[in-house]
């Protein structure tokens, strides 16, 4: 039985480690590629094909988007959203900050980042234990 559970403590702990760490990669490069989403203050408005957003980005800029229907619901009836748009990019908003899939990722990696280390340090207490 004691053989079983090293083994099995140690699978933990390389695929904790290891797939740890390639998420917290994997994680890390699509933040980079997510770009830089900067914070405005967005009117709402109704036009014919549904209701669109309108704000000013950091040069002056009027940018437009239409709201999709996650958005629009999640807006509600308010003349006025908190939106985040992307630098270098016009006509894209997103309504939080940071993408979900990144986050997800990142919530991931440290859980299994987080498995790792506990199996890790359980093998090192069993080690000291059996003397």
């Amino acid at each position: 039985m004691s053989n079983a559970l090293d083994a099995l403590i140690e699978i933990f702990t390389w695929v904790g480690l290891g797939g740890g760490s390639l998420l917290a990669f994997v994680a890390v490069f699509l933040l980079l590629l997510d770009g830089t989403w900067l914070p405005a203050r967005a009117v709402v408005e109704h036009v014919d094909g549904g209701r669109v957003v309108r704000w000013f980005d950091e040069h002056g800029g009027v940018n437009e988007a239409p709201l999709s229907a996650h958005d629009d619901a999640k807006v509600g009836s308010a003349d006025m959203a908190d939106i985040f748009y992307r630098r270098g990019s016009a006509h894209r908003m997103r309504l939080t900050r940071s993408s979900p899939v990144v986050r997800f990722l990142s919530l991931l990696a440290g859980g299994v980042l987080a498995l790792g280390v506990v199996a890790f340090v359980v093998s090192i207490v069993l080690l000291f234990a059996r003397g």
